[in-house]
């Protein structure tokens, strides 16, 4: 039985990396493939598996998510904070299933037959989306793209996390390229291509500018040659004017000219900064009023002050209304935590961060996985969606399997 589930269970959990971006279709799937790696587990793990968890980041991203348990219940709102709080246990939950996955000895450029399962998730995503747009402008006889309708409604996921995998996706690929010539080179390249284009067809602004910081972040490996310092002053400049656009954007948000009421939806959750300004002027508003917190106000008691927040401080009705259906959160994990859980969740987050940086600097993996999770958390609450608690879990891995490896001192520096 032992041998049959050591079998499988590879097999499953890669599957479950394969289908999340086809969770509103398959719901039950990702459900079901959890129960059978948490009941297969047990069975199959060995004792010495575990010693690959022997790592500070680790340790302390284990100590966040005992505080947020620890604090929920504490403060008598745990129900209340179970659906988040069961989301951070998901993204652990996974590193520590992945154990038995992982290599005898993991490197930090070789994650695993993990890779294959995102490269093909990916691509899977993509040619869904395309599919769909191809069959929505052949239904309304229009063609746009950006931040068209079009594309909002065509995609299979979000284009945050749309945008996310596909940035996993170039990441892995990209380091799975051989300086020598191998015949796996060419299909990577071609990935990275799809995976690039379609990033600037759906206008994914965030997964634009992470692999521009990502870009820059790869001059500082490897040999140090003139042109490399060439490629890192363009991507500061091309973050930079970035950075300047988007805040054009912000302009006059409380104000801004309400759109036809049979696209209002559509088109606010389009203007993404202009969405994410407001609701940060509102967190930033929270925080004035209380002042200094230590332990926080609950993940859904900070959701209703950031409505009652709406109510009171978006003068445009339909904006307003728009605002106050959807609930918006804070878009920001570290505003997020600090707002629900309090200075010692932000500070055991922040120290999970600066851990993992001090643990994998010297590895470009990693270290980029690390910068994909800051730029992300800066713009959203991963915490607060399954399929980001799932890709929080991916990075997870990556820091796990490299920090074991740099302890086997089985990387070389890339």
């Amino acid at each position: 039985m032992r041998i049959l589930l050591a079998a499988i269970y590879p097999y499953a959990f890669l599957l479950l990396y394969l289908i999340i971006p086809f969770d509103n279709y398959i719901r039950a799937l990702p459900n079901i493939l959890l129960i059978i790696l948490v009941v297969a587990f047990p069975l199959i793990v060995k004792k010495e598996d575990f010693k690959k968890m022997k790592s500070l980041p680790i340790a302390v991203f284990l100590a966040l998510f005992a505080y947020l348990c620890i604090n929920s219940f504490l403060g008598g709102r745990f129900l209340e904070d179970y659906n988040i709080i069961k989301k951070v246990m998901i993204a652990v939950g996974l590193a520590i299933l992945y154990i038995p996955v992982s290599e005898a000895k993991p490197t930090a450029d070789e994650i695993g037959k993990i890779k294959g399962a995102i490269i093909l998730s990916s691509l899977a995503a993509i040619i869904f989306s395309v599919y769909n747009f191809v069959l929505i402008t052949h239904n309304t006889g229009s063609f746009a793209l950006g931040d068209s309708p079009q594309v909002v409604e065509s995609l299979l996921i979000d284009r945050l996390y749309l945008g996310l995998l596909s940035t996993f996706s170039i990441l892995v690929s990209f380091q799975s390229i051989k300086k020598q010539y191998h015949p796996n080179n060419n299909y990577h390249l071609a990935n990275i291509v799809i995976n690039l284009v379609f990033i600037i067809l759906i206008a994914s602004k965030i997964a634009g500018i992470s692999l521009l910081v990502l870009l820059l972040l790869k001059q500082f490996y490897g040999q140090r040659k003139i042109w490399k310092m060439v490629l890192a002053s363009g991507a500061i400049i091309a973050v930079i004017g970035m950075f300047f656009l988007l805040k054009n954007e912000s302009d006059n948000i409380y104000n801004s000219d309400a759109k036809a009421n049979t696209i209002v939806p559509i088109i606010e959750n389009t203007r993404t900064f202009e969405l994410r300004a407001i609701v940060w002027q509102c967190a930033a508003k929270i925080i004035d009023d209380e002042g200094f917190s230590l332990t926080g106000n609950g993940f859904a008691t900070t959701n209703d002050k950031l409505v009652s927040c709406y109510e009171a401080e978006i003068p445009n009705l339909e904006k307003r209304d728009v605002f106050i259906a959807k609930e918006y959160n804070t878009h920001n994990q570290f505003l997020d935590f600090y707002l629900s859980a309090g200075f010692i969740a932000l500070l055991l987050f922040l120290g999970f961060i600066v851990v993992t940086f001090l643990s994998v600097r010297k590895h470009f993996l990693p270290t980029a996985m690390l910068a994909i999770l800051v730029m992300y958390c800066l713009v959203e609450n991963v915490f607060h969606r399954q399929i980001g608690a799932y890709y929080i879990g991916f990075i997870l891995i990556i820091i796990m399997t490299s920090v074991s490896a740099l302890e086997n001192n089985d990387i070389k520096e890339t």
